[in-house]
This record gives C-alpha cells, sequence and structure tokens, in this order.
C-alpha cells in the first residue's frame, strides 16, 4: 500500500514537470538552427539589406545597410533628400556623414560610436560563438510575448552590458529584445519586436522590426524590401566617404 501510494505521488510529481524543459545553451542552439545553422552562417561572407525606416510621421525614409567579413560596414539613410551615411572599416576607423547635424563632410567617428558600429558589424550576432566573445548566457524564465510563449534569455557582454532576448517557444526565432540605449548624454531603455519571418537562400530573417522606449514617445519602424546574401560589394563603401 505504501509502495502503490509512493509510485501514485512519484507519477503525479513526474506529469507537472514541463515537457519541453530548456536550457540557455539548448535554446540558443535551437534559434541558431532556426536562422539557417551554425555552419551555414559561419559561411556566409556578407550580406546587403535595403528598405524602409519611419521614425514617426514626416521622419521615414530609404535605407541601404552593408555587412562584410571580416566586421565591414556600411550605412545609408536618406531623409528629406539628405543622406546619413555611418561607414566602418572592419579595424578601427569609422566615419560618419549627419547633415543634420552639421556635418557635411565625413567626420571621424568618436572611440564610443567605434565601439559600437564594431558591434552592429558583427551580422553574425552575440550567440554565435558566444563564449568566444566574452558573451555570458543565462535562462530567465519563459513568459508570453504577443500572445505567443517565448524563452527569455539574459545576455550579458564581456563589457558587462545586459540584454534580454525572447525566442518563440515553437520556432525558436527571435520575437523580442529589450537593452539600453545611449542618447544625448541619457540612458534610454529600448525593447524591439521582430515579425514577418521569411526565407532567404535558406536563411530567416524578421521583414519588420518595431522598437520603442518605454515611457518616451520614441519610436522605430523597419520595414524590409529586399534581403541579399553574399552580393557583389563596392569595398570603397567601407572606407571615408
Amino acid at each position: 500500500m505504501k509502495f502503490r501510494t509512493a509510485l501514485i505521488l512519484f507519477l503525479a510529481l513526474v506529469s507537472g514537470l514541463p515537457a519541453t524543459a530548456q536550457t540557455a545553451e539548448e535554446v540558443v542552439a535551437k534559434s541558431l538552427a532556426a536562422r539557417g545553422g551554425v555552419a551555414r552562417l559561419k559561411a556566409m561572407q556578407g550580406q546587403r539589406v535595403t528598405g524602409k525606416i519611419s521614425f514617426g510621421p514626416g521622419a521615414e525614409g530609404p535605407f541601404v545597410v552593408e555587412f562584410k567579413r571580416p566586421g565591414k560596414f556600411h550605412m545609408e539613410m536618406t531623409f528629406d533628400g539628405k543622406k546619413i551615411v555611418r561607414s566602418f572599416d572592419g579595424k578601427s576607423s569609422g566615419w560618419i556623414v549627419n547633415p543634420f547635424g552639421g556635418n557635411l563632410e565625413a567626420q571621424a567617428m568618436s572611440e564610443a560610436d567605434v565601439q559600437n558600429i564594431r558591434e552592429e558589424s558583427d551580422f553574425d550576432g552575440p550567440f554565435l560563438d558566444y563564449k568566444a566573445k566574452g558573451n555570458q548566457i543565462e535562462l530567465a524564465g519563459k513568459e508570453a510575448v504577443e500572445g505567443k510563449d517565448a524563452w527569455r534569455i539574459k545576455l550579458t557582454t564581456k563589457n558587462g552590458d545586459v540584454r534580454f532576448y525572447f525566442f518563440d517557444a515553437s520556432t525558436f526565432l527571435l520575437v523580442k529584445w529589450e537593452g539600453k540605449r545611449k542618447a544625448d548624454g541619457k540612458e534610454y531603455d529600448v525593447e524591439s519586436f521582430f515579425h514577418d519571418y521569411r526565407d532567404v537562400g535558406g536563411f530567416k530573417y524578421a521583414f519588420e522590426i518595431v522598437s520603442d522606449s518605454p515611457g518616451t514617445d520614441q519610436s522605430q519602424k523597419i520595414l524590409v524590401d529586399k534581403i541579399e546574401v553574399d552580393p557583389a560589394f563596392d569595398e570603397a563603401h567601407f572606407e571615408k566617404p
């Protein structure tokens, strides 16, 4: 009788355990597989993204972003006929042209800007070879994002910055990001939501990204028109504009 009671208790406990328990490493591995697979991601040499970006009514325009190994980056955004350009050579030099800030000629980036663009230029993302990059990951639970369950992963960079990434519990594609951004000497909370995933050459990309800063009126929406994998590049784009 005691054995039967113990067995019933054991079965009740086991049946109550989550059937899809995950570790941070498992979630990250599945997310990389969902994106296209580690081997194929590492084999990719570059990509070009074109589309439209909006910061609100009257502040929207086309953009193009190019990434090329090792760490090269070029971005152009056009508003009211004025073009903002940001370039990085993948080493230590970056430049910016911002007519809205009074810079009609290319200006050298500050050390802080170079550090930021160095991270932006890593199109692999922070999870591919995260240990080699000095990043740490931790499973921070499971919660609903826009009505769907998602695994919440805490990522701490080698610089001590903390971000949270939410991966759909079914597809393991990224659906939300939470972090902080600095602007005008202040730090703001920022969150981004990733929608409309499409297949491009066997890789999965979000074609809509909506961002905002809780507690402020700041918002941003990116609508991607086209993504090219390993296109031909003009190497001059990654030098001083």
